[in-house]
């Protein structure tokens, strides 16, 4: 393991192994932190699931203000005091996605700042992989070697040292069928030796950029891990906690212990795990919930650190035979206006003080808010715009003439901006458009198209339907009690029936250019032309005049 950074302060360093957790027999306990979809989110946020007293309106309540390294890192002092023997672990996309403040200097700061909280552990989520496997193995190694961001690297600190702890993944594998990453991490707690054994989504080649995976196969997250058991149990495991980036979604609240009506595809990995597994800290679909599924806890906890996922493992040894007796499982509000760290808070600051200049330059004026939350039919107001942005700069002849942009929604990650103003700024747009996606225009048959649209239903990249922005002048209809294949009913580019055997020319985000989400139709695309980043596109469009919200007008649903 690298050695963290200097200057920690103590009580950061005090990881799970500072004190004897019990003698030979007895009962110990030992307490699991886990921080899942982070996000490179150094500052904090607002969780809806949580409402106080408006200070400003009596009466009326507020968001919770939750998140942000200060407030995790003050939490984390206060649990460890509390209990030595804790473990800080990831549950996967700590990075990507990320604001500017971490992303324009790739990142380092959420590295570092998980060094200096001590985390021991994170399993391989999708965005990890945003920028390929090479960047992600210099994330563990460390180094100033970036090919994916050669322009970003060691701006925040040189030399980058790397990651302290240990990304897993237990069914990634290269192309001669080795791990790329270590299965399992074994973390010693005071005399007990608790394993952490990950998996990332099987379906992680559908949501990231094809050419970064290039050569892994990801295999079935249940039966990687429980592949793993028999070499755990042979290194002397006494616990054993699957950290899985998948999740489901529950109806019952964050903070109601037990729930039973978790849904979505981590109920089917947990039924298939070995019962050596105690608990499940899962991730990816940034919800909030408590439960139990085949009778052990299975936890989560919302997003961008705003809660924090907590096991409280009760660990008995009598004989020699050890065995976990108890789990209990809670989701912590981290409150950030009870919980902080000065050291993070500054780390915090450094990284926005870097970042500003570029953070906070005014880029236009436009009427008001533009929300990114879709209608019925899973149209937005921020999609319809983002997809004129995208066809404005593509139109022109030499910059490949295009008379239509798709763009997909899980790439609109904020509202514009995050909160009501007039004014924009590049910060404001970056958070809209993390990824640094170029546009890309490419020729697709009216039959190509049709197929397009229909790959956005019962799209397993997202568990759900998937639906296109769409640009102005293009338009259609679908009817979701139709048979898969027959759910697209009419299609009209401005205002005429697509020819089915024209060809037209499309823009789309290099994401999606590649298949992303599923999308594996736009693969087929001829006469590839690469333009400009999507950022830039959407700083020019709104420049261009006063931009109003989509109508949200040009997706029919049918039979709702």
């Amino acid at each position: 393991m690298k050695q963290l950074m200097p200057l920690i302060s103590l009580p950061l360093l005090l990881a799970a192994c500072t004190q004897p957790a019990r003698p030979a027999d007895g009962t110990a306990t030992v307490t699991v932190l886990g921080l899942n979809d982070f996000h490179g989110q150094l500052e904090q946020s607002s969780f809806r699931g949580k409402q106080i007293p408006d200070p400003k309106n009596p009466g009326k309540t507020v968001a919770a203000p939750a998140g942000g390294i200060s407030a995790i890192g003050g939490l984390v002092q206060e649990v460890r005091a509390a209990n030595p023997n804790t473990v800080l672990v990831g549950v996967g996309d700590l990075t990507g996605a990320s604001p500017l403040s971490s992303s324009l200097l790739a990142d380092e700061p959420t590295v570092m700042a998980m060094n200096r909280l001590g985390m021991s552990v994170n399993v391989l989520g999708n965005h990890e992989l945003d920028y390929g496997l090479k960047e992600l193995q210099r994330f563990q190694k460390g180094g100033c070697d970036s090919v994916a961001r050669p322009d970003k690297d060691c701006q925040f600190v040189n030399p980058f040292p790397g990651a302290s702890y240990t990304y897993i993944a237990a069914n990634v594998f290269d192309k001669n069928g080795a791990h790329v990453f270590p299965a399992y991490r074994m973390v010693k707690v005071g005399d007990l030796n608790i394993a952490f054994v990950g998996a990332v989504l099987e379906e992680t080649p559908s949501v990231v950029t094809p050419s970064g995976i290039a050569g892994l196969t990801f295999r079935d997250e249940a039966d990687s891990i429980n592949a793993a058991l028999p070499e755990l149990k042979r290194a002397g495991a006494d616990a054993v906690i699957a950290l899985i980036h998948q999740g489901g979604a529950a109806k019952s609240a964050y903070d109601q212990p037990g729930c039973t009506d978790l849904s979505g595809p981590i109920v089917d990995v947990v039924q298939r795990l070995d019962p050596a597994v105690s608990a499940v800290m899962t991730g990816h679909t940034h919800q909030a919930y408590n439960c139990v599924v085949a009778g052990r806890p299975v936890i989560q906890g919302a997003a961008q650190g705003q809660l924090m996922q907590r096991l409280d493992l009760t660990v008995t040894r009598k004989q020699g035979v050890t065995r976990v007796s108890a789990v209990k499982a809670e989701n912590v509000l981290v409150d950030a206006q009870k919980y902080s760290s000065p050291e993070l808070a500054a780390l915090a600051a450094e990284a926005k003080a870097k970042t500003d200049p570029v953070a906070n330059r005014v880029v236009a004026t436009i009427a008001g808010q533009i929300s990114r939350q879709a209608n019925a039919a899973g149209e937005s107001a921020l999609g319809d715009v983002i997809a004129d942005a995208q066809l404005a700069a593509t139109r022109a002849a030499e910059q490949g003439g295009a008379v239509m942009a798709f763009m997909n929604p899980g790439g609109i990650r904020a509202d514009l901006p995050a909160q009501p103003s007039t004014t924009v700024t590049y910060g404001d747009i970056f958070a809209v458009q993390p990824f640094g996606n170029l546009l890309t225009v490419l020729t697709l048959s009216g039959e190509q198209i049709r197929t397009l649209l229909e790959q956005q239903f019962g799209n397993p990249a997202a568990g759900q339907n998937r639906i296109l922005q769409v640009s102005e002048g293009f338009a259609y209809s679908y009817d979701l009690t139709q048979p898969a294949g027959q759910r697209v009913k009419t299609i009209t580019l401005n205002g005429q029936p697509l020819d089915m055997s024209a060809e037209y020319r499309v823009t789309v985000n290099s994401f999606l250019a590649e298949g992303g989400d599923n999308f594996s139709v736009l693969k087929e695309g001829r006469d590839r032309l690469g333009g400009g980043l999507d950022v830039d596109a959407l700083s020019a469009y709104l420049q261009g005049g006063s931009v109003k919200p989509g109508a949200q007008n040009r997706i029919t649903k049918l039979n709702p």
